[in-house]
């Protein structure tokens, strides 16, 4: 069973900026990844569309080490990751404001089991993500000002 997960901010920082530093899996996008996510390593490219990473995941006790394709729907609004053996989608929708603030929304799209175990997985996880969501807008809006 499909089912998403976002989180979504309003941020001091121009749309440019937060698309230039989540779009640079070298410098940028490490600095803003909450301490769930560890050892982000490029395999391919570093800016935006084409690039392959991986990245150790935490969750519920588990550390798990998966691979990220990154792609670019909408370059300057809409960074989309995609982690096929996790078997799901992450998107950062950029949106500009005026007075170079922006709307910055994180977006994933997960699978789960069916039933009473996957109502209980699906909560928690949507529990959990929407957090670490939280806490990386709040990263994203302090790494920006720089």
């Amino acid at each position: 069973m499909r089912y998403t997960v976002d989180a979504e901010a309003v941020l001091r920082a121009s749309a440019h900026q937060v698309y230039a530093l989540l779009a640079d899996y070298h410098r940028g996008h490490p600095r803003v990844l909450p301490r769930a996510f560890t050892g982000l390593q490029v395999i391919e490219g570093g800016t935006g569309a084409g690039t392959v990473i991986d990245v150790d995941m935490k969750a519920f006790g588990r550390v798990r080490r998966v691979r990220a394709y990154v792609a670019e729907p909408e370059p300057g609004r809409v960074l989309e990751e995609r982690y096929p053996t996790a078997d799901i989608v992450t998107r950062f929708y950029i949106t500009p404001l005026p007075d170079a603030r922006c709307t910055v929304r994180i977006w994933s799209e997960l699978n789960s089991k069916g039933g009473w175990a996957g109502w209980v997985e699906r909560r928690l996880v949507r529990r959990y993500l929407a957090k670490l969501y939280r806490e990386e807008l709040t990263l994203i809006e302090k790494v920006a000002a720089e």
